[in-house]
């Protein structure tokens, strides 16, 4: 058995929709749909989410949304007219999007996270209505019927434990579809809570695990997942298969098929994933494995991911190491502020502390500064914006010894300065810092020396 999830451009238009029931007619093991919300049409259209959004933020504000739902009722009704089905369909959907507003929530969040999760809740019922249409018997799947309870925050959920007993007592009817929407679950108190953003990508994975598939088909707009970001590097080589761990360590630093922790229920499941075209569903694309799968990496390196989001604090003091303490005192100045860190590479003299900027600002970096040469009298910091981490990443690398030279050679011979190096305890994955602006000319050095 196979559960599918489709991204948002490949449940744009009637014309996708029509490409999404030919791909689930064409292998019997498509059992398990997941949709996601309607996606971009054309460049420069808005995806459906952020119409739900503006939505909800009419609606905390008093204003009129009007025009609004007429918007959003009009991308479902495009795709419901290209099938030619009754009104009565619309007409649902519709009821449901304005009943939104009468809701009273305990809160803006709550109420952000309901309004954003009926993008994939409206779409999972026109493509079951669409399927049914189109000959293909198929039951539409409320998370709170399946038992997908999740906790934490109602627009940054994790799933619950309970969530797996109850989708491994789920019966799979042998004579049809079940479609479920991606992007979200139910809290113990029956409140709608959504995981992040690309949460579809979560919820495919979790009843890949729960309902114990096969395989996980994630079918989205290319063909494949590359070596290198195509932006950077002109036609990269595609990757044919990839273990869990390197997909985890590529996503986290740029590669934008998944988000990091997308795949973990798959991963604890042990369900391969495979990456696919929805525009060309007969290409390969990229299958993701257990670690115990990958007999033979095909290449000495599997991926090359590049992220321009982080931040260094650089701090040097003489002695440090002898220091008893030193660490405690910084560690807890990051508390202080809230802040979490992702990587502190260290000498004997020196210290680096990487940060994700996208979740600092600039009082809270000038506050923190202003701490640490209070409380730890260093004897020169400096804070750092212009910095990049690439990732060079492949199972290979554990068993390779020159990897890291090679690597060191195509950049010190193209005058690229690293800052920081660092090869993690599963030794299938390199970090290098480099400055923001050498960043993309790093990448294609790398990728020249391991691919032409």
């Amino acid at each position: 058995m196979k559960v599918v999830k489709f991204g948002g451009s490949s449940l744009a238009t009637g014309e996708q929709f029509e490409k999404v029931i030919n791909i689930i007619k064409d292998d019997s093991e498509r059992k398990v749909i997941v949709t996601s919300a309607p996606g971009k049409r054309y460049h420069g259209d808005t995806k459906v989410t952020d119409l739900l959004i503006e939505y909800a933020n009419e609606v905390i504000e008093n204003e009129d949304h009007t025009n609004i739902i007429k918007e959003i009722i009009s991308r479902y009704h495009e795709i419901s007219d290209y099938f030619k089905l009754d009104d009565s369909v619309i007409k649902l959907l519709k009821d449901k999007l304005v009943n939104l507003a009468k809701i009273n929530f305990p809160d803006n969040e709550h109420l952000m996270a309901a309004f954003k999760a009926h993008g994939e809740f409206l779409n999972a019922i026109l493509l079951n209505e669409v399927l049914n249409a189109s000959g293909i018997k198929s039951i539409f799947v409320d998370p709170k019927k399946a038992g997908i309870i999740v906790h934490g925050q109602p627009n940054d959920a994790d799933i619950s434990p309970d969530t797996y007993r109850n989708l491994n007592n789920m019966h799979i009817p042998e004579d049809s579809r079940m479609v479920f929407p991606g992007f979200f679950g139910y809290s113990q108190d029956g409140s709608i809570f959504t995981f992040s953003r690309g949460g579809s990508d979560i919820t495919g994975a979790m009843l890949s695990r729960g309902l114990h598939a096969d395989l996980y088909e994630n079918f989205t707009d290319v063909d494949a997942i590359y070596v290198a970001n195509n932006h950077v590097v002109k036609h990269p080589q595609a990757i044919k298969k990839m273990s869990y761990r390197e997909m985890r360590e590529l996503s986290y630093a740029g590669f934008s098929v998944f988000q990091d922790e997308a795949i973990i229920p798959a991963v604890k499941g042990q369900v391969p994933v495979n990456v696919k075209n929805t525009n060309n569903p007969s290409a390969e694309g990229t299958l993701i494995v257990p670690e115990q799968f990958l007999f033979n990496p095909s290449n000495e390196i599997t991926g090359i991911a590049c992220s321009k989001r982080f931040s260094a604090l650089y701090i040097h003091r003489y002695l440090l190491n002898k220091e008893v303490g030193f660490t405690l005192k910084l560690l807890e100045l990051f508390y202080k502020y809230n802040i979490s860190y992702e990587h502190m590479p260290s000498g004997i003299d020196d210290l680096t502390v990487i940060f994700d900027r996208t979740k600092l600002d600039k009082t809270t970096i000038s506050n923190l500064c202003r701490d640490v040469k209070k409380v730890l009298e260093p004897d020169y910091l400096e804070w750092i914006d212009d910095y990049a981490i690439i990732m060079v990443v492949g199972e290979s690398i554990a068993h390779n010894v020159n990897t890291i030279g090679k690597i060191i050679d195509s950049l010190t011979n193209n005058n690229i300065a690293i800052h920081m190096i660092n090869q993690g305890a599963s030794r299938i994955s390199i970090m290098l810092g480099v400055q923001e602006s050498d960043a993309d000319e790093a990448v294609r050095q790398i990728y020249n020396k391991f691919f032409n």
